[in-house]
């Protein structure tokens, strides 16, 4: 088959590669779209240790079924079907608690680790458990299905806040994650909502989607427009969408006494911050991780309309464009938010 390997910092190549076969629980996927996921981008630069070459990267993506392998009974080749990234045992402790983002076997489609190395999506097949798939409805394009990953994160995100309604809630970094939250945390009752973003387009189509104050940083001053527009209290809830130390401060500052940053961005494995200023405010700091039931959810809302998917699609491009794709997203120069690949 022909797949995007991963091969070099940088490097990605159009090639043939062994086809995969779908053991025991298994069944084979035809990848019909895979979207280019920050982490993926991230990846590719072998910075981050979670790519390490060679690797099929892709984790956001939907297909039909080619094969189905032994023992499995409830799918038939020809299924349109969809899919989350985090393959889970269901067995463990945390698997059992409805916890499979915090499953003691985990592994993540498209990601390779000195512990394991699962080829994902960037291919024209896949094979995967199982008991991963959801039927995917007519209704639901393969390419808005590839959102659903991202999509389920956003709403694992605010579950992970607690109660927002009638809540103030920012949200810094407007990528396909950030605007997720902002699309959920609406739906969650939040009352205002703040979107930070260097981009202007992103800013844009956050207000499209349902900010209230979109505001670049680079223009004006974070923490004094939300202290202006709050009256000098701060918001309820901060989500930092970014993952790198600057933006994670400012999730800490602008947010109230008492109030909640969650952590959902993940760039730089450490970052400093003002512990003094934690404590002595009892800001709660909730970390997110990938998502946890969440993904059915998301189809759902995105087949009743509620969740919007179709205006963070930049482009859909062939998978034999994948290199390009990934510089482009890599150098940032272009007001792209998700570009999806198909094979």
């Amino acid at each position: 088959m022909k797949a995007l390997l991963h091969t070099a910092p940088y490097t990605l190549t159009y090639t043939d590669v062994e086809d995969p076969v779908p053991g025991p629980g298994e069944v084979l996927i035809r990848i019909a779209a895979c979207g280019i996921c920050g982490s993926d981008v991230k990846g590719y630069t072998g910075t981050t240790g979670r790519r390490i070459p060679p690797i099929i990267m892709g984790h956001e993506a939907a297909g039909t079924i080619a094969a189905v392998g032994p023992e499995v009974s409830r799918w038939q080749v020809g299924d349109r079907v969809c899919f989350d990234s985090t393959v889970y045992c269901g067995t463990c402790e945390a698997c059992r608690a409805g916890q499979v983002n915090r499953c003691v076997h985990r592994q993540v489609l498209g990601v390779s680790v000195p512990s394991f190395r699962r080829h994902g999506a960037f291919a024209e097949y896949l094979a995967l458990p199982a008991h991963l798939l959801l039927p995917l409805p007519e209704a639901v394009s393969f390419a808005q299905a590839a959102l659903l990953e991202p999509a389920a994160i956003g709403l694992h995100a605010v579950r992970r806040a607690g109660a927002l309604d009638g809540a103030t809630v920012a949200v810094i970094g407007a990528g396909p994650i950030g605007l997720f939250i902002l699309q959920a945390a609406r739906l969650a009752g939040a009352e205002r909502l703040f979107v930070a973003d260097l981009q202007p387009g992103r800013l844009a189509l956050a207000r499209r989607l349902g900010a209230d104050v979109p505001v670049c940083p680079d223009d004006e001053d974070l923490l004094a427009r939300v202290r202006e527009a709050t009256g000098g209290r701060g918001v309820d809830v901060a989500f930092e969408a970014v993952g790198i130390g600057p933006t994670v401060r400012q999730a800490i500052q602008i947010t109230r006494p008492g109030g909640t940053v969650v952590l959902v961005g993940n760039v730089q494995p450490r970052v400093e911050i003002d512990l003094q200023d934690v404590i002595a405010r009892e800001l709660s700091l909730v970390g997110s991780y990938a998502s946890s039931g969440e993904y059915r959810e998301a189809l759902e809302l995105v087949h009743r309309g509620r969740l919007q998917v179709d205006p963070l699609i930049s482009e859909i491009r062939p998978l034999a464009e994948g290199q390009a794709a990934f510089d482009r997203l890599y150098e940032g120069t272009e007001d792209l938010v998700k570009i999806v690949l198909t094979p």
